[in-house]
């Protein structure tokens, strides 16, 4: 079953330069997170400044206690920053209430963890459905949706299927399902491939750069893995709360506007060569 692909939304609040190019969607400045660990006073982020435009695929890098994770949780909207001022599609993030915050992440960001967070007793399709009942849809409505999702990522033979009955990469397409369901600009994963072997890593991989060059949405990951951060456009790098690199694996490849299958996505992926990252 076909369903209609994202259309990226029009700019607004200067998402276009003067040049009519794209400019930034997320934008850092001078963020500091502090925060206290028991006895320990800890700067996790000390000063970044960054810029996303619309449409790219960026990997976060960096070794354990970099800041990564930090940065992703405060560009989503999950946490706010002591210090500095963080601009995302257009809203001031570190400046909404809670309630606004909240409607903000349920409507801009798609998140995706590592540990897939699906709900042990529901089906594949009621975890996919799950956003739907937040915003007061119908059960109609979210199954109907949620079943397109699925059948669009070739989980439809699956709909019933509870998560201890998916092999790992089953239930991480689930939750990427998931955190479709709104149709958010922006999908950000914090380690998705961390508890899947580098099969099915690279499989979820495609994935996400599926959405990103054939639906136009921004992707963000934070990894350690070099071959899970060749899927992106750009990597930043971050030691001890600080940019450290910030370079281009690739031009930006301009999105097409139809939904293909999976099946046809991954086997274009798999001709792709993918810059080895040290």
């Amino acid at each position: 079953m076909a369903i209609t692909p994202y259309q990226a939304p029009p700019p607004t609040n200067g998402h276009v330069n003067g040049n009519g190019q794209k400019a930034d969607f997320v934008v850092a400045h001078d963020v500091v997170k502090e925060f206290i660990l028991g006895d320990q006073f800890v700067r996790a982020l000390a000063g970044i400044s960054l810029r996303i435009p619309q449409g790219q695929f960026v990997a976060i890098m960096g070794p354990s206690g970099s800041g990564k994770s930090t940065l992703l949780y405060l560009l989503g909207g999950l946490d706010r920053p002591t210090d500095g001022h963080i601009t995302v599609a257009g809203r001031e993030v570190e400046n909404l209430s809670s309630e606004d915050l909240a409607a903000f992440r349920r409507e801009t960001i798609g998140f995706v963890f590592q540990a897939f967070h699906l709900v042990p007793t529901m089906t594949a399709l009621e975890n996919v459905s799950l956003p739907g009942v937040f915003i007061g849809m119908s059960r109609e409505e979210r199954e109907q949706r949620g079943y397109k999702l699925l059948a669009a990522i070739g989980m439809d033979d699956r709909l019933d299927h509870r998560p201890s009955q998916l092999s790992g990469g089953q239930q991480q397409r689930v939750a990427i399902a998931r955190a479709l369901f709104n149709d958010p600009p922006i999908i950000m994963a914090d380690e998705p491939t961390g508890a899947l072997d580098s099969k099915t890593g690279q499989t979820v991989m495609k994935l996400l750069r599926w959405f990103c060059r054939s639906q136009g949405r921004t992707i963000i990951v934070v990894t350690h893995d070099p071959g899970v951060a060749s899927y992106a456009d750009r990597i930043i790098n971050l030691k001890d709360g600080l940019v450290v690199e910030d370079r281009m694996l690739r031009p930006r490849i301009p999105r097409v506007n139809v939904w293909r299958t999976v099946e046809e996505a991954l086997a274009a992926e798999a001709d792709e060569t993918h810059e080895t990252v040290e």
